[in-house]
């Protein structure tokens, strides 16, 4: 009976063990960003009203900017959150309506909003669209389209 219980007590730790590998393997590893790096609105302006179609406007400090799938130390590339919350940090940011992907490495982009209030945020992706660590994002700014 000992026997059998050793080998059970070597069975669980041996697939917490596995289970504990894989998840600290799930998630893609973050790219450093540098201290004092920043993203934001040149264009619009927190609290703008604006006419359709909106051009956006995005400046960087202490980064530099590159395409998607591209490696550089301290760079990225723009993402434009419209009506939604940062995604989770450590997860590749989605692609869909809210968040809009630059991976070409632009800096400006003309956007189709419905009149109304919305907000906007930007946020830097790594060459694998992941939020660098720590994150490099802009204040949330509000802006009402006619």
């Amino acid at each position: 009976m000992n026997q059998l219980k050793a080998r059970f007590a070597l069975a669980a730790v041996a697939a917490l063990s596995i289970g504990a590998g894989v998840a600290l393997a799930d998630g893609p590893k973050r790219t450093p960003s540098p201290a004092g790096a920043e993203v934001y609105f040149i264009a619009p302006a927190d609290g703008a009203t604006v006419t359709g179609p909106v051009t956006v406007r995005f400046g960087l400090k202490g980064m530099g900017i590159a395409p998607a799938g591209i490696t550089f130390d301290n760079t990225g590339h723009h993402h434009l959150i419209i009506d939604a919350d940062l995604p989770p940090a450590g997860a590749p940011i989605p692609t869909d309506a809210n968040h809009m992907h630059f991976g070409k490495g632009q800096t400006e982009a003309t956007v189709e909003l419905k009149p109304g209030k919305h907000t906007l945020q930007l946020l830097l992706g790594d060459f694998g669209h992941v939020p660098h660590d720590p994150i490099v994002t802009s204040k949330k700014i509000t802006i009402t389209v006619k």
